[in-house]
């Protein structure tokens, strides 16, 4: 009884922590701004890193984010992502390309245009937006449609508002791409009010401009040479946010916090490079191959699965071409029947489609988004060090005397067992390579007598004095 009491009394004990009511978290003292860094090639995980640090500054209901650019560009789907994010969040997004010597280029200028202000640091540029892989159309964006227009004049020289001549795109596809790149960059001007023409400009003719010459285009609207000062010139601005409210920016005495990517993120980034997921597809493919051939060794084979799934969800984020990996594949399977059936042409030519798979693998030319040259030539030297070690083995066995079989035995020494006949024919038993054998030969021998194989015949040793 006096252990149910206890029992009981820690049971109500407990009931009690837990209805009691918990102390309201501490409100936030100061306005709070964070610090969002793109820095290098825009590719998924950049994209993923941008929306979590958008929705963490939603969480704790920050004042704005600072989404600072340093970039070439990169994929057409990852830049639209972070646009249709920026759009959307209910946090303001101020666009600042810094430090001193950096550039919003390509998928950067675009990106630069959906944020609430845009900022530039001295000595910073931007343009250069002629598109590569750039998809369809943002949904709810004004003038999204006005594309649709122009592809019917696509092969007639156009005149933009200053009289300069703009030909008109090669092909089709071009056209589209063009003329949707041209609608997605004036649909975003047209949302902040800024620029359109000339961002149409940096779509057509890749055009760029400085840091002061944006301010003056009406591309940007400050410009800062640091956060600092950056915050002190939008303190009090207006900025619509999505579904039409408007918020006035308090940025007086407010905390600045850096959002790091974590090591989900760092390491998306890392197997989502293409050099990387093609190195990844190439060990998972010989990791699996060296499990085949020597089994029991477990280690390729787990190895290789890792590399391999990692290979393919890399490759899924990534924009592929299948031919290119059909000829990867075919290369990579030449070499293995090479190497257990050396006839050189299929050496070459697997060497030969590798090469130019890994040339066509990826579907665009954006910035960073290419398997480089470097690690093109490496593999495929390996592949022709691998080529020169099969012929060089061949070589050396096709030039080593016989181990095995009747061709083996020849010059070999035997002892005579026994010996009998008369010529020009004797024969008998001789002892060799452990094992006795029948023989005969054209001389009379006495047992003991060693003699030497000069050839088999019917298992039979034809023996002669040595």
């Amino acid at each position: 009884m006096r252990m149910l009491r206890v029992a009981l009394v820690i049971a109500a004990a407990v009931m009690a922590l837990m209805m009691a009511p918990r102390p309201a978290a501490p409100a936030e003292s100061k306005p709070l701004a964070l610090t969002v860094g793109i820095d290098g090639a825009i590719g998924p995980a950049t994209a993923g890193y941008v929306r979590d640090a958008l929705k963490t500054a939603q969480e704790r209901r920050a004042e704005l984010v600072i989404l600072r650019l340093n970039t070439p560009g990169g994929l057409a789907s990852s830049m639209r992502e972070i646009i249709v994010d920026v759009l959307a969040s209910p946090v303001p997004v101020i666009g600042y390309v810094a430090p001193s010597g950096a550039h919003a280029a390509s998928a950067g200028t675009y990106i630069l245009y959906a944020t609430h202000i845009a900022a530039m640091a001295p000595g910073t540029n931007i343009g250069a937006a002629t598109p590569v892989a750039i998809g369809g159309p943002l949904p709810g964006l004004p003038g999204a449609g006005q594309d649709k227009d122009k592809d019917k004049d696509k092969d007639k020289d156009s005149k933009d508002k200053d009289g300069d001549t703009k030909a008109a795109p090669k092909d089709a596809m071009t056209a589209k791409a063009t003329n949707d790149a041209v609608a997605l960059i004036r649909s975003l001007a047209e949302l902040r009010g800024r620029n359109a023409d000339w961002g149409e400009k940096a779509v057509r003719e890749a055009a760029t401009l400085t840091a002061n010459g944006a301010r003056d285009a009406h591309v940007i609207e400050l410009i800062a040479r640091s956060e600092a000062e950056l915050l002190q010139q939008i303190d009090g601005r207006t900025v619509e946010l999505a579904g039409g409210a408007t918020h006035t920016l308090a940025t007086k005495d407010i905390t600045v916090e850096t959002i790091e990517r974590g090591w989900i993120a760092r390491f998306l980034g890392v197997i989502t490079d293409p050099n990387v997921a093609f190195i990844l597809l190439l060990v998972g493919l010989y990791g699996l191959f060296f499990e085949v051939t020597t089994p029991g060794a477990v280690a390729p084979g787990v190895i290789g699965t890792i590399c391999l799934l990692l290979a393919a969800y890399a490759l899924n984020m990534l924009p592929i071409n299948y031919a290119g990996l059909g000829l990867v594949l075919l290369g990579i399977a030449l070499l293995v029947v090479e190497a257990f059936n050396p006839t050189v042409v299929l050496g070459l030519g697997g060497v030969i489609a590798f090469v130019l798979g890994a040339l066509l693998l990826f579907r665009t030319d954006a910035p960073g988004v290419r398997v480089s040259w470097p690690v093109i030539a490496t593999a495929a030297a390996m592949f022709l060090g691998l080529i020169g070690v099969v012929l060089a083995s061949l070589r050396r066995v096709r030039n080593s005397p016989p181990s095995t079989g009747a061709h083996a035995m020849r010059g070999l020494p035997a002892q005579v067992i026994d010996w009998s006949g008369e010529g020009p024919v004797f024969e008998g038993h001789v002892f060799t390579q452990g094992e006795r054998w029948r023989a005969h030969g054209a001389e009379a021998f006495a047992p003991g007598e060693t003699v030497e194989v000069a050839d088999v015949t019917n298992l039979t040793l034809e023996v002669r004095r040595r």
